[in-house]
């Protein structure tokens, strides 16, 4: 079976680790295990069938507490797209499933990079993401 995209080039576009003291530092180090990873994707079309697909990734105290970091990344990928693709659906899935399927195991040791340098070594990210399952509930 052949794709129906090549990912062209995939890079960090913006990271982000906040931690504003150490007394904050102290704190999150004792929650941790209260925060949340949200995944946010958007795409843009460029020229040529090309298409910059960001995927964002950010880990938060979902209690907002004023003790907190935040760590954020946004992941570019640049694909593009093969000419037999001509339906909406099929490009959606191409970039809300596909390529994220693709480019997790990079954008996951990426982003864990960032949280253990930013001091929290033993935060793991164990639970993997369905992106089909994801991509299916939200067609549904």
């Amino acid at each position: 079976m052949t794709e129906n995209f090549k990912i062209l080039a995939e890079f960090v576009k913006d990271i982000s680790s906040e931690t504003p003291d150490v007394q904050s530092y102290i704190f999150v180090k004792e929650n941790i295990s209260k925060y949340n990873l949200k995944i946010d994707i958007i795409s843009k079309a460029l020229k040529d069938k090309m298409i910059e697909v960001n995927t964002t990734m950010k880990f938060e105290d979902k209690e907002l507490n004023e003790k907190r970091s935040y760590f954020e990344i946004v992941y570019a990928s640049i694909i593009k797209i093969n000419d037999n693709i001509k339906d909406k659906q099929d490009l959606e899935k191409i970039v809300l499933c596909d390529v994220q399927n693709k480019i997790y195991p990079n954008l996951k040791k990426t982003f864990l990079d960032l949280l253990h340098n930013s001091g929290f070594p033993e935060v793991k990210l164990d639970k993997q993401i369905d992106f089909s399952k994801l991509y299916k509930q939200r067609s549904n």
